[in-house]
């Protein structure tokens, strides 16, 4: 009678351990999968690869900088957060295809951050990164963005400085003839795109205008913008009237505060532009001051045009496949 005891206990004892070692079995294999699919594949582009954590931390990075971003479904996010790490890998590619080693000067990444956190209301750099962690994003992921977009930039100036074109003797007639008249700068945001051959431009326009009534320019700008603009929701810095060509200048002349712009066209592609406002100042100044800041904002008006033209050759020689 004992030893049947016994042999009830022994068998009790190795059914609960039976148990508990197919719950430890289970759970790592749940862990494993759990695991696996954090770092699920999304994209492969020609050597490089983008994961699911790729796609999660680029999401809290722009949804950091432009909260409204939240507003929209959360399959619209997913696709404004895929189209833009895809656009960072090429330039990162294309960039390690370039150069070798290269780094960005201390003060011009200091320069470039300041621009970020200001644009978003903050004051310094501690509180940016305060900012950054309350809402899981890296610093030193931020800092790597800096740094490729600057890298770019430099790619795109040695590629196509020779072919800007600036005319200073009518930039300079253009500073005398409103010296001393009131003119305009505007602050404003931009929707660059593009129109496939199997689309219409007022199809697309009309499906852009629709998103923008329903969920702002700013995420407008997020969702179809290619601009490098579109990860501050299409923001650009007050531009003086005299900067900008005759064409746009003639389109805003005609717009009031918070209206847009038709689709206007440009190099490789068409631009939509918002006035969010306007400020008027009677022009008294420097001409040698003023002629050098025109020619410097004609000089990167061209390479933001060639930069998108350029971005579009790279692309269309990658293969990109989502998995």
């Amino acid at each position: 009678m004992k030893e049947n005891f016994m042999k009830e206990i022994s068998m009790e004892i190795n059914l609960k351990l039976k148990k508990i070692y197919f719950i430890i079995i289970l759970f790592f294999f749940l862990s494993e999968n759990l695991s696996s699919l954090e770092n699920k594949i999304i994209f492969k582009i020609d050597n490089e690869i983008i994961t699911h954590i790729d796609v999660e931390n680029e999401k809290n990075y722009l949804i950091a900088l432009n909260p409204n971003l939240k507003k929209l479904k959360y399959n619209e996010i997913i696709d404004v957060t895929k189209k833009s790490v895809v656009r960072e890998k090429i330039k990162r590619i294309e960039i390690s295809n370039r150069f070798k080693n290269a780094e960005i000067p201390q003060s011009l990444l200091e320069q470039l951050l300041k621009n970020i956190y200001t644009n978003i209301g903050l004051n310094n750099l501690e509180d940016f990164k305060k900012y950054l962690e309350i809402n899981n994003v890296n610093y030193f992921t931020v800092l790597k963005k800096i740094e490729t977009e600057a890298l770019w930039n430099e790619l795109i100036y040695s590629l196509y400085s020779k072919n800007v074109k600036i005319d200073e003797e009518k930039l300079r007639e253009d500073i005398l003839k409103n010296n001393a008249k009131k003119i305009k700068s505007y602050l404003m945001s931009e929707i660059f795109f593009e129109v496939s051959k199997s689309e219409k431009i007022q199809t697309k326009y009309k499906e852009i205008v629709n998103s923008i009534n329903n969920n702002g320019f700013e995420n407008t700008a997020l969702k179809y913008s290619i601009s490098a603009t579109s990860n501050m929701g299409g923001k650009l810095d007050w531009i003086n009237e005299n900067s900008l060509n005759i064409k746009i200048r003639d389109v805003l002349a005609k717009k009031e505060v918070n209206e847009f712009t038709k689709p206007i066209t440009v190099p490789g592609g068409f631009l939509i532009l918002k006035i969010n406002d306007i400020k008027t100042q009677k022009s008294e100044i420097n001409l040698n001051t003023e002629l050098k800041k025109l020619i410097q904002i004609t000089r990167n008006n061209q390479l933001n045009q060639y930069s998108k033209i350029y971005f579009n050759k790279v692309k269309e020689n990658m293969e990109i496949n989502e998995i």
